[in-house]
């Protein structure tokens, strides 16, 4: 048999936990161990109870669990905020405990005398007989090998477990701790050796920030992606992996254009925006980009299309006295059912639990344009490299939703200047709006420029704008002044500064 074949003839068992069977090219290969390893607060337990509770209720295949640390009520109770009925699944018989904990307390389970591994194998096939078992998860390896002094004997031990389950064709995710986030796999060294898979799950702290993650480093003889990927845990989803790396470019594009509420913006744009195009608005407090979305949910409202926005700096009061003030009715649109408001500050959870909570409720409610307002408030709750993944996979979701995205950020001075998210974000999106202050003659006044529209012509001046009751209302460009975007404004090529410092 060809090598080629024979990676082929190894089978891939879904887990069902959002996101890792994408990273995983399908799932854990089948029938083999899987080595789950992290520190303290890691969730191995959860990614152990959540690889059986998604193969009862997404597959129907029934589970063992084995425990050597919390009492088998302890993970009922613990599990039942997640939404997983545990004693309904074992009334069923599909899912059973096999109990090693150092205390003692159910008698339904099976019980293991002594951490004797011969007699605790005795116990392990006798439930997945009894249920006849597709998934099995030990938790944990320490726990038992703690009672093991010699690094030769628990090497053999644990081969003598893996082998057996082997051959019992069950699908087997074992727990071991780690003494820190980087460096040695497992505690005792030998684990990863022995089994056939490893999966390390990491809780750094970074920045001040704790940051999740999850990495395959290997899986014996069969196909996984590479490095280390986002990792969030909430009570509707359990574990969920955010899979940057299988963010594929397949999303289709469309020649029909959108109106963005504002007549002389959509001239600018060449005919108003692509019907699928992610749009960055990048400008200086105060200078009109809630305003633009404003008006770019209201233009949605117009042409009977529903709409969502994230709002991160206002709240629903807020937004909804602002929007009043220039017309805009934001109650009616969200009485006909074409608006939904979502307000949050960015610091009442992580980045990734963010990017989970809006992914659901876009996929809830299916608005055909979505605005975020803005993306610079996110910045303050991640690392740079939590914040350029959660862009990246957001602007990803969208596109391939097929919907319009219009995305602010705030720019660091109020003349201009490039902040952190538009370094993260502008290589990304489609078109690209500069609002600028420009002082002239000891006022302060607005400017707006199109930067970038991918595949169309758009309007290259900067052009003054101004504020009013119904909104905003684009004017003539300025002529013979250079230097706006910069922030360093001038008449003429090199002649007199127009700001007073």
């Amino acid at each position: 048999m060809s090598s080629r074949e024979i990676l082929r003839s190894i089978g891939k068992m879904a887990t069902g936990i959002p996101g890792f069977d994408e990273i995983a090219n399908g799932g854990l290969p089948e029938n083999r161990t899987t080595l789950v390893a992290g520190t303290a607060g890691s969730a191995k337990t959860l990614f152990a109870c959540q690889f059986l509770a998604t193969g009862i209720t997404a597959f129907d295949q029934p589970g063992v669990f084995v425990t050597f640390e919390e009492a088998p009520e302890d993970i009922r109770v613990n599990m039942a905020s997640f939404g997983w009925d545990i004693p309904a699944w074992e009334a069923a018989g599909k899912w059973i405990f096999v109990d090693a904990s150092p205390q003692l307390s159910d008698h339904n389970v099976a019980v293991v005398g002594r951490y004797d591994l011969a007699g605790l194998l005795t116990r392990v096939e006798y439930a997945i007989d009894k249920i006849d078992a597709r998934r099995l998860a030990l938790d944990s390896l320490g726990a038992v090998f703690s009672r093991f002094q010699d690094e030769t004997l628990i090497r053999g031990e644990l081969f003598r477990i893996a082998s057996a389950l082997k051959r019992r064709s069950v699908t087997t995710v074992m727990t071991a701790e780690r003494n820190g986030e980087y460096g040695s796999i497992a505690r005792y060294g030998v684990e990863e050796f022995v089994t056939d898979n490893v999966v390390i799950l990491r809780n750094a702290l970074e920045e001040e920030k704790r940051r999740r993650t999850i990495e395959i480093l290997k899986f014996r003889g069969a196909y996984h992606q590479k490095g280390e990927y986002p990792l969030t845990i909430q009570p509707e989803y359990g574990v969920t992996v955010i899979p940057l790396s299988a963010i594929q470019l397949k999303q289709r594009s469309s020649n029909v254009r959108i109106s963005c509420g504002v007549d002389e913006i959509n001239r600018m744009c060449g005919g108003g925006f692509f019907r699928d195009s992610v749009i960055l608005v990048s400008g200086a407090t105060g200078t009109g980009k809630t305003l633009i979305v404003t008006h770019f949910l209201a233009g949605g409202a117009s042409e009977g299309e529903r709409s969502m926005v994230f709002a991160f700096e206002e709240s629903r009061e807020q937004l909804f006295r602002n929007a009043s003030g220039w017309g805009i009715d934001f109650a009616k649109m969200e009485a006909d059912g074409v608006l939904e408001v979502v307000c949050l500050y960015p610091e009442v959870m992580g980045l990734e639990d963010h990017l989970v909570r809006m992914r659901a409720a876009i996929e809830r409610f299916r608005p055909n344009r979505v605005a975020i307002d803005s993306l610079s408030a996110l910045e303050r709750v991640a690392t740079p490299r939590g914040f350029r993944e959660f862009v990246i996979s957001l602007t990803s979701f969208i596109k391939h939703q097929e919907i319009a995205g219009l995305f602010t950020a705030t720019t660091p001075t109020l003349l201009g200047g490039t902040s952190v998210t538009e370094a993260h974000i502008s290589t990304i999106t489609d078109s690209i709006i500069l609002l600028r202050y420009v002082e002239m003659d000891g006022q302060m006044r607005r400017g707006i420029t199109v930067l970038k529209m991918r595949g169309s012509m758009h309007d290259k001046n900067i052009r003054e704008f101004n504020i009013d009751a119904s909104g905003m209302h684009v004017a003539e460009p300025f002529y013979n002044i250079n230097g706006i975007l910069a922030g360093n404004p001038m008449y003429g090529p090199g002649v007199a500064r127009l700001t007073t410092g």
